[in-house]
């Protein structure tokens, strides 16, 4: 009850006490005297110079109703405060409040909920009084302290519990409100309040319980869940919060976030951080959204050393958070970007490489193989955020990062690539080089350049083509796939999957263009180097069908997006190469790869003959086909690559009907139009360095003698009759000085018909790639000699210096030139 005096004194007493005693009834369950409070209320506004003496005694009255527990005039304070602070609007206030603040701290200082629930409500009414000039010197670190230890609330009763945390919510929201807008006074954002602000905030947003199966940006909460629900309150403060972030203060805001995930150990399982910067990504201004990813990144450089399920979160977190961004604003950290996730997936195939090498296969354990697979977790999440995030940049970006990632693979003998792989050894250096060709794969899968030079410019070309001759069919194939995503312009891979013969190419409704003036260009400049690296690549001993079914699929797009004229002789050339390598078999291929490169030309020459439309060459196609079909199906795809299919025994017994032969394809094509010429000329692959810095036995490993007897360009139906044995005698009569000039008179006409047919760009590969092998087998071919055969078996001893050669059959050295290599 509070405190009368008589009448005397109360005549000599200020009028403002009086009028606050007169608002306290004398019994406090009555409640605030309305009548009083409105006198009490006039004579603030009228006399406002008074309102800080109101609110001193005001403070004083409430903390002793405080101390001696008296609760309902404690509830007549705040609310006479209340009104006073709703209808006053002056200079005068700024004493007033301070007054209030005062009040409120002593509620909130108090161990009864219920006071500390009554202070949280009108500090959040005065947090949402707009005033005219702010108070610089006015700080709210009390306040914000108390309101985070609220949040934190470890009550028994669940009730009050939940009742004190939401109060802690609402009055941290009510800071936030106060301060944030107020661009001179940034108290607020200082990290010795953001530590305790936003952990207590997502403190609070950890009882949700469906987090975050949302696709789309996460919706707001009804008004029903913020008053209720403390997680949703939480949420949706944290949002606010965020949303009012600026270029200065967002790094101060998000870092707590990241202290908060360590250390309730919420990487793994990592659902609530995934939750958590959904939330700060779809909050915060769109051009600030390369900070957050800049600060993702740097967590993950200063956690690259955790266990792999922790790393492979924070990569989840970072997909997550670039799969939101690149929809607006990315800023300079694209490159940042990718270059940390290619160190960590260095770091992550080191580890991996590591572990495999310091555990033995007799020692190795469960935990062992556990790791080596939470380590391919951390490199499949890498390489889906590579993917994921190039997938979505502009084009010009897209050409720039497919450049950077293809310059981070490391080519056996070189030293262009610029990633580290001193640590790895073979095994980590393969796995490095299948990771970044994944990635690689990623970020082409959906682009679109309008010419091929574009997609494929010569510095993007070259070092894309080098692991394709790596004895890895795994490489082999990654490294055609990024070439179908880069040629395929207009989606016709999808139609031709599956290497198989097509009984009518117009049901695959191909999508096609006139071939451009750049795309004709790009061809004479670097057709050669594809056709060579698809010949080479049917060549492999390891191939698998998947690596002929992409061979095909390679083929087939030359042909729908860069062939004319020119460029189909030159793929029917090489088809027929192909051909005559599986027949004559120079590199010991299986009778399985053999056959499988007889049934990728028959599905090939298929293809082109139905797409060129020429009625005489399809029908020759398609003659050889139905006679395979009967005599000799190993020879066709859909059963060489079947589980079981028988194979011959040898190829050279069979009839030549079963071959597609350059003659009659000659005949065909020069009937419609075409220039035939250059199908007399065989297909030979040039010869550069490359074979040796892939690691791949290539033609110039072994040293050789190529041998042409009869040195005319026969076509592909004589190869295997006029291949005739070779023995010592008939070399001694070869050299024969008696008919040197006949020789020579020959000679000089095969090489001026040569040059007269065969393709400018042929001829100068030739003739680079045999300066380019005399200059570096020069001091070989000089120390060479030839010893005559034991026997007459017609064969040859080859000796290099102290280096002595396999005996090499004689009958297999057949090639257009008389040349040494």
């Amino acid at each position: 009850m509070p405190t009368r005096v008589c009448c005397c004194c109360s005549a000599l007493r200020p009028r403002y006490k009086r009028l606050v005693d007169n608002i306290f009834p004398e019994d406090p369950k009555d409640g605030l005297v309305k009548a009083d409070m409105e006198k009490l209320t006039f004579y603030a506004v009228s006399a406002p110079e008074k309102l800080d003496r109101i609110g001193s005694y005001l403070a004083e009255r409430l903390s002793r109703d405080v101390v001696r527990h008296r609760s309902g005039y404690v509830l007549i304070a705040m609310e006479a405060l209340d009104q006073l602070l709703m209808a006053c609007h002056s200079q005068s206030i700024k004493p007033f409040v301070e007054s209030f603040l005062h009040m409120v701290a002593k509620l909130l200082e108090s161990g009864e909920p219920k006071l500390q629930v009554l202070g949280t409500n009108s500090f959040v009414k005065f947090a949402n009084i707009e005033e005219d000039t702010p108070s610089y010197h006015r700080r709210y670190d009390f306040f914000v302290s108390r309101f985070s230890a609220m949040c934190h609330s470890c009550d028994s009763d669940p009730e009050t519990r939940t009742e004190i945390r939401i109060a802690g919510i609402r009055g941290i929201q009510g800071v936030v409100r106060k301060t944030v807008n107020d661009e001179l006074r940034a108290t607020i954002w200082e990290p010795q309040h953001m530590d305790k602000i936003v952990p207590s905030l997502l403190f609070n947003m950890q009882k949700i319980e469906e987090v975050d199966s949302r696709i789309g940006p996460p919706p707001s909460p009804s008004a029903a869940d913020k008053e209720e629900n403390p997680a949703m309150l939480a949420e949706n403060c944290f949002r606010e919060l965020l949303g009012r972030a600026t270029f200065g203060n967002m790094n101060n805001a998000v870092r707590p976030v990241f202290a908060h995930l360590d250390h309730h150990r919420l990487w793994d399982p990592n659902e609530f951080a995934v939750h958590c910067f959904k939330v700060i990504m779809y909050s915060i201004q769109a051009q600030y959204s390369h900070h957050v990813i800049q600060e993702i990144l740097g967590h993950l450089d200063a956690r690259k050393k955790d266990s792999p399920r922790v790393r492979a979160g924070i990569i989840q977190v970072l997909l997550e958070a670039v799969a939101i961004a690149a929809k607006g604003s990315i800023g300079p950290t694209v490159l940042e970007v990718f270059n940390t996730l290619l160190k960590h997936l260095r770091l992550s195939v080191e580890f991996e490489a590591r572990d495999l090498q310091g555990e033995s296969i007799s020692s190795a354990n469960l935990n062992t193989s556990s790791k080596d697979s939470d380590e391919k977790i951390v490199q499949n999440a890498v390489i889906q955020t590579i993917g994921f995030f190039g997938s979505n940049l502009p084009d010009y970006q897209r050409s720039e990062i497919m450049m950077f990632i293809m310059g981070k693979v490391p080519v056996f003998g070189t030293s262009t690539h610029t990633l580290d792989i001193s640590q790895l050894g073979d095994l980590g250096t393969r796995r490095i080089q299948i990771m970044l060709l994944r990635s690689l794969l990623m970020v082409t899968s959906g682009y679109k350049a309008k010419t091929i030079v574009t997609a494929l410019p010569g510095s993007f070309l070259d070092p894309l083509l080098s692991p394709s001759l790596m004895e890895d069919y795994e490489l082999r194939q990654l490294v055609l796939e990024v070439m179908h995503n880069l040629m395929d312009r207009h989606d016709n891979r999808a139609k031709l999957r599956g290497i198989r013969i097509i009984p009518d190419v117009a049901d695959l409704k191909i999508k096609r263009e006139k071939i451009c003036r750049q795309d004709t260009s790009f061809m004479k400049k670097n057709g050669q180097q594809l056709y060579r690296h698809i010949y080479l690549g049917c060549k492999e001993e390891d191939n698998v069908q998947k690596n002929y079914e992409l061979l095909y699929t390679s083929l087939a797009l030359i042909t729908i997006e860069l062939a004319n004229e020119e460029v189909v002789i030159d793929l029917i050339r090489l088809a027929i190469a192909l051909q005559d390598s599986a027949i004559i078999n120079e590199d010991n291929l299986s009778m399985f790869h053999r056959c499988g490169i007889m049934a990728l030309v028959a599905a090939y020459l298929n293809f082109v003959s139905q797409m060129i439309a020429v009625p005489a060459f399809c029908q020759h196609v398609s003659k050889v086909i139905e006679i395979r079909t009967m005599e000799a199906p190993y020879f066709l795809p859909e059963h060489i690559f079947r589980d079981k299919c028988m194979l011959p025994k040898s190829l050279e017994k069979h009839d030549k009907n079963l071959y597609f032969l350059t003659n009659k394809i000659a005949e065909s094509l020069g009937g419609s139009g075409y220039s035939v010429e250059r199908l007399s000329v065989p297909y030979v692959p040039q010869v550069t360095d490359e074979d040796r810095l892939s690691r791949r036995k290539s033609i110039v490993d072994t040293v050789s003698i190529q041998v042409d007897i009869l040195p005319n360009s026969s076509p592909s139906d004589d190869v295997v009759s006029n291949t005739e044995e070779i023995t010592f005698e008939a070399l001694k009569k070869a050299i024969d000085t008696s008919g040197m000039e006949e020789q020579e008179k020959e000679k000089r006409r095969l090489v001026i018909e040569r040059f007269q047919k065969a393709p400018f760009e042929e001829i100068a590969a030739q003739c680079e790639s045999k300066a380019n092998f005399l200059h570096d087998r020069l001091a070989q071919i000089l120390e060479l000699t030839i010893r005559p055969p034991p026997s007459p078996s017609g064969t040859l001893t080859i000796t290099s210096g102290h280096a002595q050669y396999q005996s090499v059959p004689v009958y297999e050295m057949k090639f257009p030139d008389l040349c040494v290599y």
